[in-house]
C-alpha cells in the first residue's frame, strides 16, 4: 500500500510514437504515487524537457530519428549524474542492452511487457535499483563471456548487412579484399556462424549492429 503523503514519482516519457506516450499515460492516470509529468519525441528535445522538468524517472526509447537513446542517455548523465533512465525498448538484444547500461540506463524493458512489468519497474529505478527484463537478463548472461566484436569488424559486418560485397566493403573502409575476408573469418568465429547471412541474422538480432 503506497504512502498517502509520499510525493508521486514524476515522470518523463520519450519515444516517437504517439500511441505508445498514450499506452504510458493510461497506464499511469489512475494512480496515485506516479504522475506523467512530460512528453518528448526525440533524443535532442529529451534533454531539453529533462532539463526544465528534473524527473524522477525517464522512459527512453532507443530507436528514434535524430538523437537516438543511447545518445539521449549519455547526455542527460553527462549533465545530471544522478538521472534515473528505464530504456524501453522493443529489442531484446545483449548487445545494445549492455551499450545502454553502459551508457548510464539503470533499467531496461521491453514493449511488450508494459503492461505487466512497468510499475513495478518505475519503482526499481525510482529506488535506485537495476531493472532488466528478464529475456534480456538472460540473454546477457548467455553471452557474457563471449569474445566481442571489434569496431572495425562491426563496420565491415554493417556493410556486408546491406548487400555489399567484399571488394565493395574493402573499397568504402579503405582495405584490402584479402584483409576483409580474414575480418569475416574472425566475425564468424566470434558469432559461432558459418556464412554471412547467418552472421547479419544473429548480429541484428543481438543489436551488434542495426538493419
Amino acid at each position: 500500500m503506497s504512502d498517502p503523503n509520499a510525493r508521486p514519482i514524476r515522470i518523463l516519457v520519450v519515444d516517437d510514437h504517439p500511441l505508445l506516450r498514450e499506452g504510458v499515460a493510461s497506464l499511469l492516470e489512475d494512480r496515485d504515487d506516479m504522475l506523467l509529468v512530460g512528453e518528448a519525441r526525440d533524443g535532442a528535445e529529451a534533454l531539453l524537457r529533462f532539463r526544465e522538468l528534473q524527473p524522477d524517472v525517464t522512459l527512453m526509447d532507443l530507436q528514434m530519428p535524430g538523437t537516438n537513446g543511447l545518445e539521449a542517455i549519455k547526455a542527460i548523465r553527462a549533465e545530471h549524474p544522478g538521472a534515473r533512465i528505464l530504456v524501453l525498448t522493443t529489442y531484446d538484444g545483449d548487445v545494445q542492452a549492455v551499450r545502454a547500461l553502459k551508457a548510464g540506463a539503470i533499467g531496461y524493458l521491453l514493449k511488450s511487457s508494459l503492461r505487466t512489468e512497468m510499475i513495478d519497474a518505475i519503482q526499481d529505478v525510482n529506488r535506485g535499483r537495476r531493472h532488466i527484463h528478464r529475456d534480456v537478463a538472460e540473454e546477457i548472461a548467455v553471452h557474457v563471456v563471449d569474445e566481442t566484436l571489434s569496431e572495425r569488424e562491426v563496420a565491415v559486418l554493417q556493410l556486408v548487412a546491406i548487400g555489399k560485397a567484399n571488394k565493395q566493403v574493402a573499397w568504402e573502409l579503405g582495405l584490402a579484399e584479402e584483409t576483409i575476408k580474414a575480418h569475416l573469418k574472425t566475425i564468424f568465429a566470434k558469432l559461432d556462424v558459418a556464412d554471412r547471412t547467418h552472421a547479419v541474422t544473429i548480429a541484428a538480432r543481438r543489436g551488434i549492429i542495426e538493419l
